[in-house]
């Protein structure tokens, strides 16, 4: 039974992920973070999944290591973008500007 409990908040909280990604797209940092958050929360249900169906959790292992170089590769992103333009605001995103 807390399994369906801890599915169900998962769901909720990638549902949350996504309004607040839709919602404060104004800094890269938020936009890393609502997209860590997504990764966390279906990390969590496809571990409750695979519990629930008592699969072993290779897929969930995938998920968390391609999370894990997502969340490295957005960082040095938001660190390059730093010192090359000073701020992290999405709007000053440009192709253009080459």
């Amino acid at each position: 039974m807390s399994l369906f409990y801890l599915s169900l908040i998962s769901m909720l909280s990638f549902f949350l992920a996504l309004v607040t990604l839709s919602l404060q797209y104004k800094h890269l940092l938020n936009i890393l973070l609502s997209l860590e958050a997504v990764t966390m929360s279906l990390f969590i249900f496809l571990f409750t999944l695979m519990n629930n169906i008592s699969f072993s959790g290779e897929m969930a292992l995938i998920l968390i290591t391609l999370g894990a170089c997502e969340a490295s590769l957005g960082l040095s992103i938001l660190v390059s973008m730093i010192r090359m333009r000073g701020n992290d605001y999405v709007s000053s995103f440009s192709s253009q500007k080459c």
